[in-house]
């Protein structure tokens, strides 16, 4: 079926049915909702080279993705790009993904911003004053950040974890609990998300006098052998920590593994929360010995990130500039009373 068909069937213009499927906001909800109802049921889609004449829009959110010989794929990545796609789905969108050498970000947004190829560009796995802003800032195409910058006051639109708030919260759990030796397996050391969860967690510890040594500290990436390697060294320490923080159920999987190869027990000998990103093949739940958890979904992140893009780019919404989500805690058997010394 083609739009003139489709039109005929429905006793509207081709015009109007192609603004009601571009989301002009002058096509009222009841027609736009018959269309897109017609549209289900037969299966119609629009030619996209016509549909881009017509509107001027490309219909795709851009993306850089940068690679290098030796990077390994990230399952977190593979998570909110699910979501992304899903929304993106329900509004006929695609995406451009380009990828780059990671000295070369800046460049290759430029590239792509300038192709006429996408209508938006969204950055993510951001950094501590992060270059990509300032040239983002200068572009007339609207973006949009998967985190923020530690920095100056964000002034860009974001979506973000509190991962500050996350581990301050997850932090004073343990203490709570009496533990006063901790440790943290946290993500790459450059990446904001990791500087914040650290100065989350050592602003509850100097609340009680406590600091955070560097030696029980390591950043890396979040894999279940960095998180195995990780905690076997820090437990190989001549005073064991008797609680750490994880910033993922992915390197609490190699940190549970040390563990268990000593002999020691989760949530007796030793104490553990992880940061639950709702991975669809890793759950905390499903551990011999439950998971305490931040909680906050990556698939729900991406699914908001396209919500907006979407909807700045066809107009038809509007949405906060700046969102910070809240993580959630849940406690479950990995978290106790900290053993006797």
């Amino acid at each position: 079926m083609n739009l003139k068909q489709l039109s005929q069937m429905l006793g509207l213009s081709q015009t109007t049915v192609s603004r009601a499927l571009n989301g002009y906001p002058e096509v009222n909800h009841e027609t736009r909702e018959r269309v897109l109802k017609a549209v289900r049921e037969t299966g119609y889609r629009p030619n996209k080279a016509a549909q881009r004449l017509a509107t001027g829009k490309a219909g795709s959110i851009g993306l850089v993705m940068p690679t290098s010989p030796g990077n390994s794929s990230d399952v977190h990545f593979s998570e909110f790009l699910t979501g992304l796609g899903e929304e993106a789905l329900r509004h006929d969108f695609h995406f451009v993904l380009t990828p780059a050498d990671p000295n070369d970000e800046v460049g290759a947004l430029k590239r792509l911003a300038a192709s006429g190829n996408v209508d938006a560009l969204f950055v993510n796995y951001m950094r501590g004053h992060d270059p990509r802003l300032e040239m983002l800032k200068t572009l007339s195409m609207p973006f949009l950040v998967h985190g923020r910058s530690i920095g100056p006051e964000p002034d860009y639109p974001f979506l973000d974890l509190d991962n500050e708030a996350a581990f301050y919260d997850a932090t004073k759990l343990l203490l709570q609990l009496g533990h006063r030796r901790f440790a943290l397996l946290n993500g790459p050391i450059y990446l904001d998300f990791a500087i914040r969860r650290k100065n989350g967690m050592e602003a509850a510890l100097a609340e009680r006098g406590l600091t955070l040594e560097e030696a029980y500290v390591s950043h890396t990436p979040m894999t279940d052998e960095q998180g195995l390697l990780a905690m076997e060294r820090i437990l190989q320490l001549e005073k064991r920590p008797t609680a750490v923080l994880c910033s993922s159920t992915v390197l609490a999987l190699g940190a549970v593994r040390a563990i268990n190869q000593l002999g020691l027990k989760l949530g007796e000998d030793i104490s553990l929360i992880a940061h639950d990103d709702v991975l669809t093949l890793l759950k905390p739940e499903s551990f011999t010995v439950p998971l305490t958890t931040t909680r906050s979904s990556l698939r729900a992140a991406g699914v908001r990130i396209a919500e907006r893009l979407i909807g700045e780019i066809k107009h038809t919404d509007t949405f906060p500039a700046q969102e910070l989500w809240k993580a959630e805690l849940i406690v479950r058997a990995s978290t106790g009373v900290a053993p006797a010394d």
